[in-house]
Protein backbone atom coordinates (compact mmCIF):
# COMPACT_ATOMS: atom_id res chain seq x y z
CA UNK A 1 0.00 0.00 0.00
CA UNK A 2 1.30 3.45 -1.25
CA UNK A 3 0.69 6.20 1.57
CA UNK A 4 1.04 9.76 0.33
CA UNK A 5 1.40 12.61 3.44
CA UNK A 6 -0.14 16.22 2.39
CA UNK A 7 1.78 18.79 4.36
CA UNK A 8 0.38 22.55 4.10
CA UNK A 9 2.53 24.43 5.77
CA UNK A 10 1.17 24.89 9.22
CA UNK A 11 3.64 25.06 11.38
CA UNK A 12 1.48 22.91 14.08
CA UNK A 13 2.41 20.07 11.75
CA UNK A 14 5.93 20.21 12.42
CA UNK A 15 5.90 21.14 16.21
CA UNK A 16 3.16 18.31 16.80
CA UNK A 17 4.10 16.01 14.47
CA UNK A 18 1.71 15.20 11.92
CA UNK A 19 0.06 15.70 8.24
CA UNK A 20 -2.41 17.69 7.17
CA UNK A 21 -3.63 14.61 4.80
CA UNK A 22 -2.85 11.00 4.42
CA UNK A 23 -3.92 8.89 1.46
CA UNK A 24 -3.96 5.86 1.74
CA UNK A 25 -5.32 2.94 -0.88
CA UNK A 26 -7.81 5.64 -2.52
CA UNK A 27 -8.54 7.62 0.77
CA UNK A 28 -7.43 11.01 2.30
CA UNK A 29 -7.64 11.32 6.00
CA UNK A 30 -7.62 15.03 6.62
CA UNK A 31 -6.69 16.03 9.81
CA UNK A 32 -8.70 17.98 12.69
CA UNK A 33 -8.54 21.93 10.84
CA UNK A 34 -8.83 24.62 13.02
CA UNK A 35 -9.51 27.92 11.03
CA UNK A 36 -6.09 29.94 11.52
CA UNK A 37 -5.26 31.89 8.42
CA UNK A 38 -1.87 30.68 7.70
CA UNK A 39 -0.49 33.62 5.51
CA UNK A 40 -0.90 36.00 8.69
CA UNK A 41 -1.34 33.47 11.33
CA UNK A 42 -4.31 35.07 13.25
CA UNK A 43 -7.21 33.59 14.42
CA UNK A 44 -10.25 35.09 13.39
CA UNK A 45 -12.37 36.35 16.17
CA UNK A 46 -16.15 35.54 14.49
CA UNK A 47 -17.07 31.30 14.21
CA UNK A 48 -17.60 31.51 10.92
CA UNK A 49 -14.56 33.15 9.57
CA UNK A 50 -12.93 30.65 11.38
CA UNK A 51 -14.88 27.70 9.86
CA UNK A 52 -14.13 29.19 6.25
CA UNK A 53 -10.70 29.20 6.43
CA UNK A 54 -11.19 25.94 7.76
CA UNK A 55 -12.86 24.46 4.53
CA UNK A 56 -10.70 26.39 2.66
CA UNK A 57 -7.05 24.71 4.17
CA UNK A 58 -9.57 21.18 3.83
CA UNK A 59 -10.20 22.01 0.25
CA UNK A 60 -6.28 22.56 -0.58
CA UNK A 61 -5.44 19.86 1.21
CA UNK A 62 -7.92 17.35 -0.72
CA UNK A 63 -7.06 19.42 -4.13
CA UNK A 64 -2.97 18.33 -3.71
CA UNK A 65 -5.02 14.70 -3.23
CA UNK A 66 -6.62 14.68 -6.42
CA UNK A 67 -9.85 15.52 -4.89
CA UNK A 68 -12.14 18.04 -3.30
CA UNK A 69 -15.16 18.87 -0.96
CA UNK A 70 -17.19 17.22 -3.51
CA UNK A 71 -15.43 13.61 -2.30
CA UNK A 72 -15.90 13.91 0.99
CA UNK A 73 -18.04 10.90 2.39
CA UNK A 74 -17.59 11.85 6.61
CA UNK A 75 -17.22 15.09 8.13
CA UNK A 76 -16.37 15.79 11.66
CA UNK A 77 -17.10 18.78 13.43
CA UNK A 78 -15.97 19.63 17.01
CA UNK A 79 -16.94 23.01 18.53
CA UNK A 80 -16.41 23.89 22.29
CA UNK A 81 -19.92 26.02 22.33
CA UNK A 82 -22.49 24.24 20.78
CA UNK A 83 -24.18 28.04 20.23
CA UNK A 84 -21.62 28.45 17.25
CA UNK A 85 -23.01 25.36 15.60
CA UNK A 86 -26.23 26.62 13.86
CA UNK A 87 -24.61 30.16 12.29
CA UNK A 88 -21.99 27.85 10.46
CA UNK A 89 -24.73 25.84 8.93
CA UNK A 90 -24.66 27.60 6.03
CA UNK A 91 -21.30 27.47 5.26
CA UNK A 92 -20.76 23.56 5.32
CA UNK A 93 -24.46 23.47 3.55
CA UNK A 94 -23.02 25.19 0.48
CA UNK A 95 -19.36 23.54 0.70
CA UNK A 96 -21.15 19.85 1.19
CA UNK A 97 -23.98 20.73 -1.68
CA UNK A 98 -23.09 17.88 -3.77
CA UNK A 99 -21.08 15.35 -1.42
CA UNK A 100 -23.62 15.81 1.21
CA UNK A 101 -21.39 13.43 3.54
CA UNK A 102 -21.99 11.50 6.74
CA UNK A 103 -21.73 14.18 9.87
CA UNK A 104 -21.30 14.34 13.22
CA UNK A 105 -20.91 17.63 15.23
CA UNK A 106 -19.29 17.34 18.84
CA UNK A 107 -19.04 19.83 21.55
CA UNK A 108 -15.32 19.10 23.34
CA UNK A 109 -12.82 21.53 24.20
CA UNK A 110 -9.75 22.47 21.76
CA UNK A 111 -6.14 23.06 21.74
CA UNK A 112 -6.53 26.78 22.38
CA UNK A 113 -9.45 29.26 23.78
CA UNK A 114 -9.50 31.24 20.45
CA UNK A 115 -10.23 27.95 18.66
CA UNK A 116 -13.87 27.95 17.97
CA UNK A 117 -14.26 25.18 15.15
CA UNK A 118 -12.41 22.10 14.35
CA UNK A 119 -13.79 20.15 11.29
CA UNK A 120 -12.32 16.69 9.90
CA UNK A 121 -12.75 14.95 6.81
CA UNK A 122 -12.26 11.48 4.64
CA UNK A 123 -12.69 11.42 1.25
CA UNK A 124 -12.68 8.67 -1.32
CA UNK A 125 -10.44 9.54 -4.45
CA UNK A 126 -12.58 10.42 -7.48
Amino acid sequence: MTVTHIITGSPFEEKIGYSRAVVADGWVFVAGTTGYDYASMTMPIDVTDQCRNALATIADALGQAGASLDDVVRVNYILPDGDDWEPCWPIVSDAFARARPAATMIRAGLQTPEMKIEIEVTARLP
